[in-house]
């Protein structure tokens, strides 16, 4: 990176998980290994397979965001809005402060919308075709993760929605610093997702990943003997990244960390004999921050909870890192996969891991001795945190790798 080049930072974060809404509820809760995992109470999951998922509780949007929004948004808009006013409130800024087309949003979405698109159809059904089509409301989905956050907050600079399943957070945040670099102030990146629903649910198990054990302490268990499959959860995270000199003018309060780092590839066709893309992602993301492998502290692994993709993931840290040289943590068993917004809240974990100098533990797995990695289990570990790396796949063959560095 040239002297001339932006350095991005992470100057406020706004976080809704199942085990703590805001950063000091979240942290609170995943420092400990507090578990979030529960049967679904949205709807009724006794006529599905699967019936744990992680569910963020006490949420009640009335309480926050004007009447007005609440009949034109779903469960996932609301939980962004609200993150996002979180995140200007954490950073100093108000929507005012910066120029309006120097302030962007990108985010990224997978599963979000069934829950707005299921009431449109409900409606539909019920009263004619005057409402908005099935098709309609997933178009508005794509637009609303950007849309509704850069309208209500007065942002007219660059504005996108990335899709690329469980990967697309970070290929948001990557996007988010390409903006920043040139030259744009200040970007919401992240992303949410919140499809507990009977039409979200069945779209979920159609990729034939999810678990469908029924003890919340033994349904998810990435890198374990006993892995079955995944959970999912609802909730995600919104960061405001800055041009670091920009952010020193204004006199940002909190300055978390720097994204330095990003690289993604896809995998190769199945059966091509070739290898999956994730190691050569964190070796793209590696040179990209300029940093070796010797630098990393952790790994926030993907932890996709299936024998063949865990043996994948653990095999591509292995190869970068050596046997066991570097603490891999998968704080997400707490809360659940949250598609989208499962990699910021993992970065979310990094920065605040750089700032307690605290691993937090991957709850109820025991580590198959299969894996050659040194998975941090049971408990939090006390650590010098200075360099992070977080990684993300996604169904059908994204892998990206992000690189994030604490700021003295």
């Amino acid at each position: 990176m040239s002297a001339r080049t932006p350095r991005t930072v992470v100057t406020g974060i706004g976080v809704a998980t199942p085990n703590g809404l805001g950063v000091d509820d979240f942290w609170a809760a995943t420092r400990i290994g507090k578990n979030a995992i529960g049967r679904i109470t949205r709807f009724d999951p006794s006529q599905y397979p699967a019936t744990l998922a992680g569910e963020i509780q006490g949420f009640v949007a009335e309480d926050h965001l004007p009447n007005r929004l609440i009949p034109q948004t779903d469960r996932m808009t609301r939980l962004a809005l609200v993150a996002a006013d979180c995140a200007f409130e954490d950073a100093g800024v108000r929507p005012g402060d910066i120029p309006e087309f120097d302030m962007g949003v990108v985010t990224a979405s997978t599963s979000g919308g069934f829950e707005f698109g299921q009431n449109e159809l409900k409606k539909l059904w019920s009263q004619g075709s005057q409402y908005v089509s099935a098709y309609q409301s997933f178009a508005w989905f794509y637009a609303v993760n950007s849309g509704q956050i850069s309208i209500r907050n007065g942002m007219r600079g660059p504005s996108g929605v990335v899709v690329s399943d469980q990967a697309g957070g970070l290929d948001a945040v990557a996007q988010a610093r390409r903006q920043i670099r040139k030259g744009s102030k200040l970007i919401f990146s992240g992303g949410f997702d919140a499809s507990i629903c009977p039409w979200g649910w069945v779209a979920q198990l159609a990729n034939g990943r999810l678990s469908t054990r029924t003890e919340p302490e033994r349904a998810y268990l990435p890198f374990d003997a006993d892995a079955c499959g995944y959970v999912p959860g609802e909730g995600g995270a919104l960061l405001i990244l800055e041009d670091a000199e920009a952010a020193r003018r204004r006199g940002a309060r909190n300055v978390y960390g720097e994204i330095s780092g990003y690289g993604a590839t896809f995998d190769p066709k199945p059966g091509s004999g070739r290898e999956p893309g994730l190691r050569r992602a964190i070796e793209l993301a590696l040179a990209d921050a300029n940093v070796a492998p010797g630098q990393i502290d952790v790994v926030f692994a993907d932890a996709a909870g299936t024998p063949g993709l865990d043996r994948e993931e653990a095999e591509a840290v292995t190869a970068v890192f050596g046997a066991g040289r570097v603490p891999v943590t998968a704080p997400k068993t707490m809360i659940g996969r949250l598609y989208s917004g499962a990699a910021p809240v993992d970065v979310v974990a990094a920065v605040l891991s750089m700032r307690e100098g605290l691993i937090p533990p991957t709850t109820n797995v025991t580590l198959s001795p299969e894996y050659d990695i040194d998975l941090v289990t049971g408990q939090p570990r006390t650590a010098s945190v200075r360099t992070a790396l977080v990684l993300a796949r996604g169904y059908g063959g994204f892998n990206s790798a992000v690189v994030v560095g604490a700021v003295d």
